[in-house]
């Protein structure tokens, strides 16, 4: 699955773009272009952003590509969002595109959330350039969930994509068809997907009963599977979006594990941030949650548990500031 940023999602034929590109190539100064953006056209503005980070890419340069949007994006927060909103917004998708393209999934995250806040403002839009970024960050953010094995929610991501490039395809064929045909190609291979991550769950679910029935019976180390058995479940569950049903066997995992582990040990510190991240997704018990990740933080820093302290802290810090609100309600800001 490709992001958005493919030159065969949307076909850029109209010559103010490429000549802006042109331009850029050849060294026009970077204010020129932020004053062209500025006062361009929503479709233009999108077309230009996309070749000029194509050029970049295509010349090997994607972490310079990514430096350089992240850089005209802070030039136009400094003339007032009001103003120049769809140019942010269409940087901040073809930025996104870039940061999964480099393998940084979770800063592409952050990017879409800040897209689809500014995209809300102004919900019922219905022209070309509103439909087309929306569609373009959904496609994306199907990927990202697709990376993340979330796939109820990358299913979802990619149907509403679909849709609304659909109708665009309807009004400019010739630009959006391809598009089309991508995003239906990405919603079969999703579709695919959730069912062998429904499989797999079955899967667990008949070794966790075999494990339980080995451990009711007395036989040696049958406790450490169930253990793992447990956790590949609960995995499951919260990759499916079911997180209540996860924090049951993430919490049944944990009561058996303190049984054969009387000190506090690393497995137990995954598991209690698997289980404080469901807490927190189930939304109810949020609370519960953020008190056991901070709890987890001090643990993490006796363990000397580096990668875990900093897994703590982002899904703390995305807790906060409700970048997980944003990406789990979108559909329900937007018209069908």
């Amino acid at each position: 699955m490709t992001t958005s940023l493919d030159s065969l999602f949307i076909t850029v034929s109209n010559s103010q773009s490429l000549n802006r590109l042109e331009a850029f190539k050849a060294g026009s100064s970077i204010f020129a272009l932020r004053h062209s953006l500025a006062n361009a056209p929503l479709p233009i503005v999108i077309d230009t952003i996309r070749v000029v980070a194509q050029y970049m890419v295509n010349d090997n340069n994607i972490s310079k590509a990514i430096s350089y949007l992240l850089w005209l994006d802070t030039m136009f927060a400094r003339r007032g969002a009001e103003t120049v909103v769809d140019v942010h917004i269409a940087i901040k998708q073809a930025l996104a595109a870039l940061l999964i393209e480099d393998e940084k999934i979770e800063p592409a995250m952050a990017v879409i959330a800040e897209a689809l806040n500014l995209l809300v403002q102004n919900s019922r839009r219905k022209d070309e350039g509103f439909m087309s970024l929306l569609a373009m960050l959904l496609y994306d953010l199907a990927q990202v969930h697709c990376i993340k094995k979330e796939y109820k929610q990358a299913e979802r991501d990619i149907l509403k994509s679909l849709k609304l490039l659909e109708k665009l395809s309807k009004i400019k064929p010739q630009r959006y068809s391809s598009a089309q045909l991508l995003a239906l190609n990405a919603s079969t291979s999703i579709y695919r997907s959730r069912v062998d991550q429904a499989n797999l769950l079955a899967q667990y679910q008949v070794a966790t009963s075999t494990y339980l029935e080995e451990v009711n019976s007395g036989i040696i180390d049958a406790t450490s599977r169930l253990i793992t058995s447990l956790q590949n479940e609960g995995n499951t569950l919260s990759q499916m979006n079911r997180y209540r049903e996860a924090i049951h066997f993430y919490t049944r995992a944990l009561k058996y594990l303190t049984r054969i582990e009387s000190d506090f040990s690393l497995q137990q510190l995954q598991l209690s941030i698997s289980l404080g991240e469901a807490l927190i997704q189930a939304k109810t018990t949020r609370d519960k949650g953020v008190h056991l990740l901070n709890t987890m933080l001090h643990k993490a820093t006796k363990l000397n548990a580096t990668a875990e302290h900093k897994q703590i802290v982002n899904i703390l810090l995305n807790a906060r500031n409700n970048r997980l609100d944003i990406l789990g309600f979108w559909h329900k800001m937007f018209p069908k």
